[in-house]
């Protein structure tokens, strides 16, 4: 798993897990911790063990929500079971023994906490959840949970880089509606009429303007790194019929 230094905070456990490391075969090779993907389920649930063993916490304590590109999020005060979890794509806890999950395979995984106020979410970031506002209101949530915005650290995980983001001749329409200044987020392909996209760039900049104490991009591309992460994109590439998804997930660990 991938660390960062900014949530090396004393009563956290976090990590950006890569797909190595776990049970899984073939196209889910190895630590696939998709639910919703065609892997055998007993087997991504033995990944998630190990997940939640790296976090300090049990599995079924290790929690991730029906993901629906969205710009919604929930408070967890306690777990669910993974037939009933929630439709959102953020999550916030107070509460110490729970990790909050997202699972991602080019989106942008975006972990947060509070280290003084004890307050931790997690926030799933394709570009429909970008652009509607997840990160704004994953931050409104932990506000409301008792931290202060200026406290809270926000670190974007592995996600598909702009040089390997193309999008058709349409896409850049719906950001520079909403923000002219948007249009800084794309650079012209080599295909005539599309464009590249710079998901992350978009997302620290954007938690940066919603007020995020400090914010993170750890710049690392998952389309371009086969042996450690999953990507949409090149199952896409190749009509692969499914794909793993990675995890990144964050813990209180103290009472």
């Amino acid at each position: 798993m991938i660390v960062a230094d900014s949530l090396a905070i004393a009563g956290l456990s976090h990590g950006f897990f890569t797909r190595e490391g776990g049970h899984s075969h073939g196209i889910f090779s190895s630590l696939n911790c998709g639910m919703g993907s065609g892997d055998d389920r007993d087997t991504v649930r033995r990944n998630r063990a190990i997940v939640a063993t790296e976090l300090k916490v049990a599995e079924p304590q290790l929690l991730t929500a029906y993901q629906i590109h969205s710009p919604d999020a929930v408070a967890v005060a306690e777990a669910w079971d993974a037939d009933n979890r929630p439709r959102a794509d953020a999550m916030v806890t107070r509460r110490p023994g729970l990790a909050l999950g997202v699972l991602t395979a080019d989106c942008g995984p975006i972990l947060f906490a509070d280290g003084r106020a004890g307050v931790i979410g997690a926030a799933h970031a394709g570009w429909k959840g970008a652009l509607t506002g997840v990160t704004g209101r994953t931050l409104d949530l932990m506000e409301e949970q008792g931290a202060k915005r200026g406290d809270i650290v926000a670190v974007i995980g592995p996600t598909i880089s702009q040089a390997a983001y193309e999008v058709g001749p349409e896409f850049p329409d719906r950001f520079i509606e909403a923000d002219p200044a948007n249009a800084r987020y794309f650079r012209p392909s080599q295909r005539s009429g599309h464009f590249m996209f710079d998901l992350p760039g978009y997302l620290e900049d954007r938690l940066r303007r919603e007020g995020a104490g400090h914010v993170v991009n750890l710049a690392v591309c998952t389309f371009g790194d086969e042996s450690r992460f999953f990507s949409y994109r090149r199952t896409t590439h190749r009509n692969e019929k499914d794909y793993g998804r990675q995890i990144s997930a964050i813990a209180l660990t103290r009472d």
